[in-house]
């Protein structure tokens, strides 16, 4: 795609303005002329601020109308009799500035000149990963932006503009983030904008999912004397992701699944040393916390 921006002249009189402001390849553009002065004899267009003969697209004569085509005429341009111009099938050769020199009656000066400008719009910027779901500790992470020249990048971590941290590096010009021992707080949405002198675009969001634990679990609550008759509701937490899976067992005899443990109406018999297991399957680490209880 192809982005628009014209400037004002030296003399204001004159403008030009594209339409549409933001035009893709293979599209057209008409940049018209405001404020065209009276008397007039004709107008040329140039590609590009230098008005000589090489680039020199077409020209307009009033009286008699006649239309004259220069060396710059790709055949894809068209002079209208109010001075605008038509560009069809837009390229990226397209891009660069364009000049009119408006010729008054009698004037034998230069005349008016407008500048306009056409920009290459910015590629729209994709992230790719060497890990999107790295382990704690264990990987480092690498996200990369198109080996694109000419631009000035910026990184965004959940919608944030990358904080200057020694763990983070960029090598380069900013292409590329290196997250070295990823831990769980660098889980979270990773955009890389890019930058020229009209503007910027940003890429869409690459999700990185650190997988971590399980933290040693708790078992809650802190209660370890019962008696007889009454219901035992124990629960187990560890932080892991993905989520952990929980195993009870009493002296080492298994119990039942599940973050939550419920006996109704304990005997003596549920005396004993209660231990819960965490588990993650994608780390493949396990950790258990022990309690003990009594029943009297």
């Amino acid at each position: 795609s192809l982005l628009i921006f014209w400037n004002l002249p030296t003399t204001a009189q004159v403008t030009i303005e594209a339409q549409p402001t933001k035009v893709s390849e293979g599209k057209d553009v008409l940049l018209l002329v405001h404020n065209l002065p009276q008397n007039l004899t004709g107008y040329i267009w140039y590609k590009g601020q230098i008005m000589d003969y090489h680039h020199y697209i077409t020209a307009y004569v009033i009286d008699p109308e006649t239309i004259i085509f220069g060396p710059a005429y790709s055949g894809r341009e068209t002079v209208y009799s109010n001075a605008s111009l038509l560009i069809q099938n837009v390229t990226r050769n397209d891009t660069g500035s364009y000049t009119i020199k408006i010729i008054k009656r009698g004037d034998r000066t230069e005349g008016v000149t407008g500048h306009f400008t056409l920009y290459p719009e910015l590629p729209k910027p994709y992230i790719t990963s060497n890990n999107i779901n790295p382990m704690e500790n264990k990987n480092v992470v690498a996200l990369t932006c198109p080996k694109t020249q000419g631009y000035t990048y910026m990184w965004w971590v959940n919608g944030q503009s990358l904080p200057v941290s020694p763990r983070l590096k960029q090598p380069g010009i900013n292409k590329i983030l290196i997250v070295p021992n990823v831990t769980r707080n660098d889980t979270g949405t990773y955009e890389c904008e890019i930058w020229d002198r009209v503007g910027s675009i940003c890429s869409d969001p690459v999700t990185l999912d650190v997988l971590y634990g399980p933290d040693l679990p708790s078992i809650f609550p802190s209660l370890t004397d019962y008696r007889s008759g009454q219901n035992l509701y124990l629960s187990c937490f560890a932080d892991s992701n993905p989520p952990a899976e929980y195993t009870w067992t009493i002296n080492g005899k298994f119990l039942q699944s599940g973050p939550r443990l419920y006996i109704p109406q304990i005997t003596t018999n549920h005396s004993g040393l209660y231990r819960c297991s965490v588990r993650n399957s994608a780390t493949g680490s396990e950790r258990s916390t022990f309690k003990t209880i009594r029943v009297s």
